[in-house]
C-alpha cells in the first residue's frame, strides 16, 4: 500500500462492530469537514457492509447537517433506475430519503433506462459532475469502499483497463467478472483526489487481499492496494479479514 499522511489498520471482533466503527468515522469526517469549510463530500460505496453503515448513520448522525453534505457512489450497476441493485436505490432506502439532503448535491450515476443508455455516455455525464465538484473543492472528503475476495474495490478489478487508468477519473466497465456486467466506476485517479479513504472489509475470504494489499501490493494485481487517501488511509477490518496480517501484540 503507497503512503498516504496517515495510514491505519483497525481491527473489530465481528461485522456489528466493524460497520459501528464505519459509522462513527463516516460522522467524524463529515462533521470536521463542514467545522473547517462548511461543507462536506462523501462517496458511497454499496454491499451489506456499506448499506449497513448507512443505516447506524442515519440512526446516530452525531452533528452532521445534511443540507450541506455532497453524496457521490464510488461505483454503480448500469441497470435500470427500479432495480433493487442499484447502490444508488439502496443508499436512498438506508438514508437519503430519510435526511433532509439537498436533492441538487446527490449525485447518482445515471441509469440505463434514462436519459443516457448508453454506458459511455453515462459514464461522461458522472464524469462531468465529478469534475465540476472537485474543480470547485479541490477533493473529496470521504471515499467509502468495500473490497472483494480478490481485491477489487468499487468496479475495479484486477488486469482490467480500469484499473491500469491513469487519467480519466470516471469509465464505463462493459465487461465486469461479477454481474452484471455493465458498470460505471471511479477510478483510482478519482480516489486519490480524496482526503480519507476508508476501506471497510469482512470476512475470511478476504484475508489474503487484505494482506497484500496492505503489504504494498500492484494495485494492477490488487485494486485496493491503490486505494489511498491523502491525507489518511484507514483499512477497519474484523478479525477474519485481518486474519492474514502480520500485527503487533
Amino acid at each position: 500500500m503507497s503512503e498516504s499522511a496517515e495510514d491505519t489498520v483497525e481491527v473489530h471482533l465481528d461485522t456489528e462492530s466493524l460497520i459501528a466503527a464505519a459509522a462513527a468515522r463516516f460522522v467524524d469526517i463529515v462533521v470536521a469537514a463542514q467545522a473547517a469549510r462548511g461543507t462536506a463530500s462523501v462517496v458511497l460505496t454499496g454491499g451489506g457492509t456499506g448499506i449497513g453503515l448507512l443505516e447506524l448513520v442515519r440512526k446516530s448522525p452525531g452533528d452532521i447537517d445534511w443540507s450541506n453534505v455532497d453524496f457521490f457512489w464510488g461505483d454503480e450497476r448500469f441497470v435500470p433506475a427500479a432495480d433493487a441493485e442499484r447502490n444508488d436505490r439502496q443508499a436512498r432506502e438506508a438514508l437519503l430519503d430519510h435526511v433532509p439532503v439537498d436533492p441538487a448535491r446527490v449525485h447518482p450515476v445515471a441509469a440505463s433506462d434514462g436519459e443516457y443508455p448508453d454506458p459511455i455516455e453515462a459514464a461522461a455525464e458522472y464524469s462531468t459532475a465529478v469534475h465540476a465538484y472537485l474543480a470547485d473543492h479541490g477533493s473529496f472528503d470521504l471515499h467509502l469502499l468495500g473490497m472483494g475476495g480478490e481485491g477489487h474495490i468499487n468496479s475495479l478489478f484486477p488486469h482490467t483497463d480500469a484499473v491500469r487508468e491513469t487519467h480519466e477519473l470516471v469509465v464505463a466497465v462493459t465487461n465486469s467478472p461479477k454481474p452484471p456486467p455493465v458498470r460505471v466506476t471511479l477510478t483510482l485517479p478519482a480516489i486519490h483526489r480524496t482526503r480519507h479513504v476508508v476501506l471497510v472489509v469482512g470476512g475470511a475470504a478476504k484475508a489474503e487481499a487484505v494482506a497484500a494489499a496492505i503489504s504494498g501490493a500492484d494495485p494492477v494485481d490488487i485494486p485496493s492496494a491503490g486505494a489511498v487517501g491523502h491525507e489518511s488511509t484507514t483499512w477497519l477490518l474484523d478479525q477474519e479479514a485481518a486474519s492474514a496480517l502480520q500485527l503487533p501484540d
